[in-house]
């Protein structure tokens, strides 16, 4: 088949690696020159600036100029085409329904394309960004006020997880593919004929609208289930003595109909997609007034979640901020990602910075390069106070207080870090219980405050 994907962010980049993988022709499409050019060069160190997944510059280097081509000019390649993926991104805006400022801009751009081309076959236009119920209807529209002949729109939503998205792509649970006629869900069973029939993966046939809404369910109901664990599970473990949360946990998901995922407690679920996809879901649901009382609770904890461990270092261990260090380790949303969209740590460093620090000492072992990106002095002053180091110990160095803001593998051996670079009195914030070990750093002195458990202190 020969496969657009307009889009190559997160989403769009790793669809058309692994379409090219499996030997369809695949055309990603930006408007951005610089990351197209980036792309093309098959380098990782330029790859990874825009995009850091595992795994996924190796399948671009294989497929480079066999399966794979990269370009700023849709026309060029317009012709023969049986399916476009739409990878936009769809952000939110102040009111939490969807900015499709993006979306609406490309689908005029490919409408233009698409109208003028020689080649009358069926083609396809496939919605793989998150976008509101009902959006393919306008997709539909753009496409006929523009005269585009011989066409079908269709959704089906990624549920890539960013750090995994790649075996993912290879090997999806589920394919959603929502279409209104079988020539259309002929055209993406080709897309996807390694996945339809498959003994393990569902591959599911809907309609459109059906398959949009099955992305803003999956994304609400995996956060709501945090923000339980988060608002109910952790704070059992705060308040009353002697409560284990590793324990709590254990026995409650013993039962087999409740999920281990998402029980590790933390501080807060982060990314591109919960936070944005519930705010979305709400204003959905508002507009056609349904109550939305526990989403907006699932959004408030895990909002406060992000935050609530600087609080708790004021009133449980009495630590004063004011004029101190602290070092932030884990800057991205998670572990194996350079993506600081809506990461826990841009709300803990702007408390901290509200609170008066004097300096953060911050690192991650691969979004240092993005945080100075979002962390910007010339949009906010406090922002100087920032400074980037290349490795925890660097960053602890010096500092009186380290919060543990992601779950990166080697900030479970901190506790031997710590000890050897600062002295106690010293807090240490574990907003992942990445420091198994903590009752031996209270013993030697150190104030240990995690999600889940009451603040640890020496005798």
């Amino acid at each position: 088949m020969k496969i657009v994907v307009v889009g190559t962010g997160y989403v769009g980049l790793v669809h058309g690696a692994v379409c090219s993988e499996y030997g369809h022709e695949v055309y990603a499409y930006d408007i951005d020159a610089d990351k197209i050019n980036a792309f093309a060069s098959g380098q990782a160190e330029e790859i990874e600036k825009y995009v850091n997944e595992p795994g996924l510059t190796g399948i671009i280097k294989e497929t480079l100029g066999k399966y794979l081509f990269f370009s700023s000019d849709l026309k060029s390649f317009i012709e023969g085409t049986d399916a476009i993926f739409m990878c936009l991104p769809t952000p939110s805006n102040l009111d939490g329904s969807t900015n499709l400022t993006f979306y609406d801009a490309a689908a005029q751009d490919i409408a233009q394309g698409v109208a003028q081309r020689t080649d009358k076959r069926r083609i396809v236009f496939v919605n793989k960004s998150t976008v509101p119920i009902g959006t393919v209807r306008h997709l539909q529209e753009i496409m006929d006020s523009h005269g585009v002949e011989n066409f079908g729109v269709a959704s089906n939503p990624e549920f890539l997880a960013e750090g995994t998205a790649i075996s993912q792509a290879r090997r999806p649970d589920r394919v959603v593919v929502g279409c209104d006629h079988e020539d259309d869900f002929r055209i993406l069973r080709r897309v996807y004929s390694q996945f339809v029939n498959h003994v393990r993966i569902k591959y599911i046939e809907t309609t459109p609208e059906t398959a949009e809404a099955v992305k803003y369910v999956a994304n609400t109901a995996l956060l709501t289930y945090i923000s339980f664990w988060n608002g109910v599970g952790a704070k059992i473990g705060e308040k009353f003595p002697n409560v284990k949360i590793e324990d709590l946990r254990l026995g409650v998901t013993a039962d087999d109909r409740i999920s281990t995922w998402g029980s590790f407690v933390s501080n807060g679920a982060g990314g591109s997609c919960f936070g944005k996809d519930i705010a979305s879901l709400i204003y959905q649901l508002r507009n056609v007034n349904v109550s939305t009382k526990m989403l907006e609770a699932s959004y408030e904890v895990n909002e406060y979640q992000k935050v609530y461990l600087v609080d708790r270092a004021i009133t449980e261990a009495g630590f004063q901020f004011n004029n101190k260090a602290i070092a932030v380790l884990g800057l991205a949303f998670k572990k194996h990602t350079n993506d600081m969209r809506d990461a826990s740590s841009i709300k803990v460093i702007e408390s901290l910075l509200g609170k008066g620090v004097a300096k953060i000492r911050a690192y991650d072992p691969l979004a240092n390069e993005s945080a100075q990106a979002v962390f910007d002095p010339s949009h906010n002053v406090l922002f100087e106070k920032i400074e980037y180091f290349a490795s925890a110990k660097q960053a602890i160095e010096g500092s009186d207080a380290v919060f543990v803001s992601s779950d990166c593998e080697e900030f479970r051996g901190l506790s031997r870090t710590i000890e050897e670079t600062v002295r106690p009195p010293y807090l240490v914030l574990d907003g992942r219980r990445m420091i198994p070990d903590f009752e031996e750093l209270a013993a030697r002195g150190f104030v240990y405050l995690a999600v889940g458990s009451m603040a640890t202190k020496p005798e």
